[in-house]
């Protein structure tokens, strides 16, 4: 049934016009009764009319609809607007008191047409507040996972490609080698031939010589020379020795072999979850729009964003001495107010932020942030031994989180923006392969997984195929999304974006830079500890890698910082190589 002008859905982009004569406001307001559209003005002077003073006048979009006219069939001067209930028949007035319905109970049409109205525009409004809306955000959302898996398969590709042309490399290089001895060992043999082939020339030439003397002796015209010489004695033959040839033993591989050395293709063995739909109840029970108190709320935190800025000075809080611990080589702020503290020899200690011990734990961990505390207020940390990060709840229940297999798992963080987890991983292992027997080789990456553990991107590479990570001890993420890894090898703050694309990395002010803790704040900044030994610096830079300045230097007392965190108030805690832990204001 194709829609009237007055008919369209309420939310329709159109402007209607108020239907008083001369009036060319904007309608806002409907009379059910007359069935007028009316501006604001012209719907109060409606209503002082002692004609209408029972009219009925609504918002536009609760509005009653028009019952359209349609004449009766029998009787083609009477319009149809009864509905009899018993034949399920519309019918006119006259209809109503005439043969097979007289007798029986009838409705008014236009109130069934008003009710039916009012229904099907309820289902307008979930179309277009719910099903639409949702599912172009299910679509947007394909789209973007269509285009993370391209990139993923890309990066996939890349590693696949230079794990091949590494190998390539070294088997044209032990070949080369091989080639190279058997050479040494050709040229080696066929100098003794050519000896013993020498010796054995000497040895005839001799034998020759030997013959014509004895020739001369036999035929002889004088008897007596032959009587008065001796019985020659001939050389024996000299000895010769075969040579011994080398030979080809062919590798022992397979497949599996190779397999191995250059890595495989790993797909997880979990099934696919659903995506998520939001609720419709959310939608119906609220409307779309944001209330008064959300947008005031809304409004509240951007200004006092756009109020905040770096402060010209940076002023000293307080400071404490953490109990249980000889170092504070990490720090992780629980939801409570309460600080997780590590040191380098494995314990990890909870306190207040007066700096009183709450409880201690035994780790394997040690110079790296290995540990983070959840969205759900839980502490996970790593363990390189076992090959597991464990999490503890609130009621201090320890299970095991992750499983990492065959990678060590050191640096790790929970995501404030969503809850994945990201934890830097390095796996040094024997390669027992075709031609590195008892060589290391070690490799390293950024996996991110789900809330529940569920492995979802491995970053290793760059778009050119370079590996990004040699030791990532320390692991954040910034307000946009990008992962920040301090490596320890080289010596690089390096960030990728959150498909695992690298935006940059930063090597520091000097030549000498051994970034340690890293953190981020509520204005994107970037900050990091320079624990080199001459240094004694924490470095400030914004979201692109461009230092804002050396924060903390150590003018302000610092000595060798090692471990950042900036909590909800805009307070900086610097953990240093003692058991040192000061906080800073830095932010205005």
């Amino acid at each position: 049934m194709a829609l009237s002008k007055m008919d369209k859905p309420h939310n329709a982009q159109h402007f209607l016009e108020c239907d008083i004569e001369e009036c060319e406001r904007n309608c806002e307001f409907y009379c059910n009764l007359c069935h007028q559209r009316l501006c604001k003005q012209c719907s109060e002077e409606h209503l002082k009319s002692p004609v209408n003073k029972n009219h009925e006048v609504v918002l536009y979009q609760q509005r009653k609809r028009q019952f359209p006219v349609e004449k009766c069939k029998i009787h083609p001067n009477k319009d149809i607007d009864m509905l009899c209930e018993e034949c399920q028949v519309s019918v006119c007035s006259k209809c109503a008191t005439q043969g097979d319905h007289r007798g029986h109970i009838f409705t008014d049409l236009e109130t069934i047409y008003a009710e039916k109205c009012a229904v099907f525009q309820e289902e307008f409004r979930k179309i277009h507040e719910y099903f639409l809306p949702t599912s172009q955000d299910l679509q947007r959302e394909i789209k973007k996972d269509s285009s993370d898996i391209r990139h993923i398969m890309d990066n996939i590709r890349t590693s696949m490609k230079t794990e091949g042309e590494s190998l390539k490399s070294l088997v044209d290089t032990v070949v080369s080698e091989n080639m190279k001895q058997l050479d040494q060992i050709e040229h080696s043999l066929l100098d003794d031939l050519n000896t013993q082939d020498k010796t054995l020339d000497d040895y005839i030439t001799y034998l020759n010589n030997l013959v014509k003397e004895l020739h001369g002796c036999l035929f002889s015209t004088e008897p007596q020379k032959l009587m008065s010489e001796k019985k020659p004695k001939i050389q024996s033959i000299p000895e010769i020795i075969k040579p011994v040839t080398p030979g080809f033993t062919a590798g022992q591989y397979s497949k599996f072999d190779v397999t191995k050395l250059l890595g495989e293709i790993h797909v997880p063995n979990t099934k696919a979850e659903k995506r998520e739909i939001r609720p419709f109840e959310s939608v119906h029970n609220t409307t779309m729009k944001p209330t008064q108190e959300q947008k005031e709320e809304d409004r509240e935190k951007s200004d006092k964003k756009q109020t905040i800025s770096l402060s010209a000075s940076v002023s000293k809080v307080r400071e404490f001495n953490v109990p249980g611990v000889d170092d504070v080589y990490h720090i992780s702020l629980d939801q409570s107010d309460r600080l997780w503290i590590s040191d380098s020899n494995g314990n990890l200690v909870q306190t207040d932020l007066q700096g009183n011990e709450i409880q201690k734990i035994e780790t394997s961990g040690g110079d790296e942030g290995y540990h983070t505390v959840t969205q759900d207020g839980d502490l996970i940390f790593t363990d390189q031994d076992t090959k597991v990060i464990y999490r503890i709840t609130q009621d201090n229940n320890i299970t095991e989180f992750i499983k990492t297999e065959d990678w060590e798992p050191l640096s790790i963080h929970s995501s404030h923006i969503n809850g994945d987890i990201l934890v830097g991983m390095v796996r040094v292992r024997e390669a027992k392969g075709l031609f590195k027997k008892g060589k290391k080789k070690e490799k390293s990456k950024i996996t991110r997984y789900n809330k529940t553990g569920k492995e979802l991107q491995n970053i290793q590479r760059d778009n050119k195929g370079q590996k990004l990570y040699n030791l990532p001890h320390y692991i954040t993420e910034n307000i946009n999304g990008d992962i920040c890894t301090s490596d320890f090898d080289i010596r690089a703050v390096v960030v990728v974006n959150k498909s695992g694309q690298h935006r940059f990395s930063y090597t520091g002010q000097e030549s000498e830079f051994l970034p340690y803790g890293i953190c981020t704040d509520v204005l994107g900044h970037i900050l990091v500890c320079d624990g080199f030994f001459h240094s004694n610096t924490v470095h400030i830079l914004d979201q692109d890698g461009q230092i804002l300045s050396l924060l903390l230097t150590q003018q302000q007392g610092v000595h060798r910082p090692c471990s950042v965190c900036v909590d909800e108030e805009n307070n900086l805690y610097v953990g240093q190589v003692n058991n040192t832990l000061t906080v800073y204001k830095y932010l205005q």
